[in-house]
């Protein structure tokens, strides 16, 4: 369908359907929805000229002296917001931000996210990701200062009640799969109180808009039931953390290039420099898929989260692990990368992968043999040689600093102001005392 074709779908559908607010959804750099409402009478010339709107207001889009954008709505994604049914109802659509000329602007993440799949499609590539998106779920949003609850003691794959966890994940699949989301299953996770709802596969822009709707989607049912969603990486010590690991593939027209008959594990030489390019380039995009100083309790805290750059079949702990072949089904092959958690910018994570997996492509990077070593051993995993992810966001923000292929991908502009607002968070996280010095210290010191 073309975009003429699509734009008229959508006044039709709303005159149809009596929706009165259209929000215009968009991601700050940090990956924050934001949105604006407007009135479907608006929307034509929208789609033609855009909204305009102070950038500089937006967290990593404008100095003020260059504040003019324009977000423009993207037909192909509008939806009705299964939560507004009741008349006046209402819809959303993504956007794209522009500058006032027109020119896509370069703090979009969005359009960070198009040009790196530009670039695997003049190669003739599709890149489609599928994540396994882990949160938690409390009994209320936690006091300053106090311990989160969690609605239940359940771990993993267990049937909890079934006013907690069951008709939660119903109603939001359920809310989901209303706005053309597919899930493929869902699941409590090992942490009480802590889900997993698992996307199908779709290609890597359509799969980033349909995290941001998942986000807000959890996080509006958990309000109507009365709890409080959550994708803080890590918001328990004793347990594990909640990641969002990503299964990627990239296909050659309906060909899976990742896919090769006979070979060790049905890989490719193309999928094991995808493989090698996500290994070697690991810590430099780690401040992207793992943004925040609490990811890094996360990584290195245990629970089958990827402390070390390796990779094999089987072993959980690995960054990046290859999902069992499925007999006559070559499409199936894929790659499962385990260190994002889903408090990223999913525009911006799925960048700098597909970017590091095309450099080991492109250089033709070797892949070296599937360790055999105890990754929950770190200190058998050192001597071994294995490198560790950063230990902390400091790391992985010098990590970043050096990196040629994260500053290309991400463009001068959102570089530059990932680094500031990262480094500025580091700072401000030093410089707190901690309950843990309270509880150790104030008594005998």
């Amino acid at each position: 369908m073309t975009r003429q074709k699509q734009q008229e779908f959508v006044l039709r559908t709303l005159e149809e359907r009596g929706v009165r607010f259209v929000r215009l959804w968009f991601t700050d750099v940090l990956g924050t929805l934001k949105s604006v409402a407007v009135a479907p009478a608006e929307l034509e010339s929208a789609f033609d000229e855009g909204i305009g709107f102070d950038g500089s207001a937006i967290q990593g889009f404008a100095r003020v002296h260059e504040s003019d954008m324009l977000v423009v709505p993207d037909p192909n994604t509008f939806s009705i917001l299964p939560w507004r049914t009741q008349s006046p109802g209402a819809a959303r659509m993504f956007c794209d931000i522009t500058l006032p000329d027109g020119a896509p602007s370069p703090a979009d993440p969005r359009n960070v996210l198009k040009r790196v799949l530009q670039r695997a499609a003049d190669k003739g590539y599709t890149f489609y990701t599928h994540p396994e998106i882990e949160f938690f779920l409390f009994k209320n949003q936690p006091e300053k200062g106090q311990p989160p609850i969690p609605v239940d003691s359940g771990g993993y794959f267990d049937h909890t009640p079934s006013v907690v966890g069951n008709d939660f994940r119903r109603q939001a699949i359920t809310m989901l799969e209303a706005m053309g989301i597919s899930v493929e299953f869902s699941h409590h996770e090992g942490a009480p109180g802590q889900q997993e709802i698992d996307l199908r596969d779709a290609d890597a822009l359509s799969t980033a808009d349909n995290i941001m709707t998942f986000k807000m989607v959890v996080k509006e049912v958990a309000l109507d039931q009365g709890f409080y969603a959550s994708f803080m990486p890590k918001p328990f010590t004793e347990h594990p953390g909640s990641g969002m690991h990503t299964h990627l593939s990239l296909f050659d027209g309906e060909r899976n290039a990742f896919y090769e008959e006979g070979a060790p594990l049905q890989l490719s030489a193309t999928g094991r420099s995808f493989i090698a390019g996500l290994l070697r380039h690991a810590p430099e995009y780690s401040a992207i898929t793992n943004q925040w100083v609490n990811s890094y309790k996360r990584l290195h805290g245990g629970g089958e989260a990827p402390a070390f750059v390796s990779w094999g079949p089987h072993n959980r702990n690995s960054l990046v692990r290859i999902p069992m072949y499925k007999p006559n089904k070559p499409n199936s092959t894929r790659i499962e990368l385990r260190s994002p958690d889903s408090s990223c910018n999913p525009y911006l994570a799925f960048a700098v992968i597909l970017a590091a997996g095309l450099k080991g492509i492109e250089e033709g990077y070797a892949l070296a043999d599937a360790p055999h070593v105890d990754l929950n051993e770190p200190e058998a995993a050192l001597a071994a040689g294995f490198t560790p992810l950063p230990r902390d966001l400091n790391e992985a923000i010098s990590a970043m600093a050096a990196s040629k292929l994260v500053r290309e991908t991400l463009g001068e502009h959102v570089f530059e102001y990932v680094l500031r607002n990262k480094r500025s968070e580091w700072a401000e996280y030093e410089r707190q005392v901690s309950m843990y010095e309270i509880d150790r210290y104030l008594p005998t010191l």
